[in-house]
């Protein structure tokens, strides 16, 4: 009960020191009183020229899946620009206890040394076509991350909310209906919603994203049904983040499931919660939770020194080794009472690598809260997340826990500042393994521009 005790602690400690500030800072306002963060006379935004569409920038905080509703009205083909960018000043230090382990007469226990400084800079890049009523294409090129520093696309698809032929039955059935087609971020939970995507952490309302990062592209399609607010959606892909026609014994399709209830109940309360699966029996290199390219927020935290940024482009993250079988299920509820939203994460996922004769668990859980105020010009936040579980090679299960506590100010719609203080502890890790005792702490600022 001790453990559970202290879990259930931080997470208050958590939030109620994030959202203390802003329950104070200003007054509790109605929900009628909103508008798009930062938009003012001098910093109006472009008009939204693309249907079913999440916009790039401030208005697309808190919409998860792309609308069902047109937004705008079909006028013939339309294309649209858009990217974003993203730059970290760092200030963090770390630690840890392991034994010093000597390969070549070096120790391959011993932490690089960092120091405070800004890192890499990520952009991205947007082209959105409309290409027929309610059919759009989205393409969204990294022109440079963490792990690729050079151009690389992230996807492609075929977003369908409506019948290209005159049909009465058909256009019925689209009232309903929503096609996912080709390359794309699979829908699995809905922390990637709100996660920092290379150049683009405007809908992260701090800096890093989980400590299990369920997030990667694959190639499929996805069908969803929505009416009065439900949803349900089934998916099938590759299971990869390539495509690829080698190997057809080692791989196996990825089906996906997602069903939920999101509504905005009066004008001040808005619910929604979603269940998620995702599984696969076989693959050759899955990547549910390796997937981003982008790579982690918190550079060469915990690694040696012959560490590389690009090749050790995680660090802070937590990678369970599921390569070949994936069994993950997550529920996230979301709620937000005018100013103020709550968003949790309960994650159970279980697989192994090709090698590997018996499946491994992970559980990971995430609370976090925000309050935003001045109009949502401003808001303070605070996120507690911890991961539990077993790693090939290691015998017990192992902990990885993490305190964030932030905020962040809409300068305009497309312009933010956050700042957060980060605190991540490894336990349980055996004396010889790099990340006994292993822990790092300190500031992080963050500047992002996106349109």
């Amino acid at each position: 009960m001790t453990g559970r005790t202290n879990v259930a602690r931080r997470i208050l400690l958590a939030v109620v020191a994030g959202l203390g500030v802003g329950l104070f800072a200003a007054p509790v306002r109605a929900a009628d009183d909103q508008r798009t963060p930062g938009e003012t006379e001098r910093a109006k935004l472009a008009p939204i020229v693309i249907q079913n569409y999440r916009p790039h920038d401030a208005r697309g905080i808190n919409v998860f899946e792309s609308p069902k509703l047109e937004g705008t009205p079909y006028n013939g083909f339309a294309l649209n620009w858009g990217a974003s960018f993203a730059q970290e000043f760092q200030a963090l230090h770390h630690s840890n206890t392991a034994v010093p382990v000597i390969v070549g007469g070096v120790n391959t226990n011993q932490l690089l040394k960092i120091g405070s400084g800004f890192d890499n800079a990520m952009a991205t890049m947007y082209m959105d076509a409309q290409l027929a009523r309610n059919i759009r294409l989205e393409l969204t090129t990294y022109l440079s991350t963490r792990h690729h520093n050079e151009t690389w696309v992230k996807d492609g698809y075929l977003l369908i909310d409506g019948s290209p032929w005159e049909n009465a039955t058909l256009d019925n059935l689209m009232n309903y209906l929503t096609l996912k087609v080709g390359h794309f971020e699979v829908n699995y939970g809905d922390a990637h919603f709100r996660s920092s995507d290379a150049g683009n952490s405007m809908f992260n309302p701090l800096i890093g994203n989980l400590i299990m990062n369920a997030f990667t592209t694959e190639v499929g399609a996805e069908a969803y049904v929505r009416k009065s607010g439900w949803m349900g959606m089934v998916g099938a892909t590759g299971g990869e983040i390539r495509g690829t026609v080698r190997q057809p014994q080692d791989r196996a399709p990825t089906y996906l499931g997602k069903v939920g209830f999101d509504r905005q109940l009066n004008p001040d309360l808005r619910l929604r919660l979603t269940g998620s699966i995702y599984t696969t029996s076989k693959s050759i290199n899955n990547t549910l939770y390796t997937g981003s390219r982008a790579g982690s927020r918190y550079f060469d935290v915990l690694v040696n020194t012959t560490a590389s940024t690009s090749a050790q482009a995680w660090t802070g993250d937590l990678q369970p080794g599921f390569t070949s079988k994936v069994q993950a299920m997550v529920f996230n509820p979301f709620v937000k009472w005018r100013g103020i939203e709550l968003f949790g994460n309960v994650e159970q996922a279980k697989g192994r690598t090709a090698a590997e004769t018996s499946d491994r668990t992970w559980n990971q859980y995430a609370v976090e809260g925000l309050y935003r105020f001045a109009w949502d010009d401003l808001y303070v936040a605070a996120r507690y997340n911890t991961a539990k579980g077993r790693l090939l090679g290691i015998a017990n299960d192992v902990t990885v826990d993490r305190v964030e506590i932030g905020g962040g100010w809409f300068i305009t719609s497309t312009i933010m500042m956050k700042t957060e203080y980060v605190r991540q502890e490894h336990k349980d890790y055996p004396v010889t393994n790099i990340l006994n005792g292993g822990k790092f702490e300190g500031m992080m600022v963050e500047a992002v521009v996106s349109f």
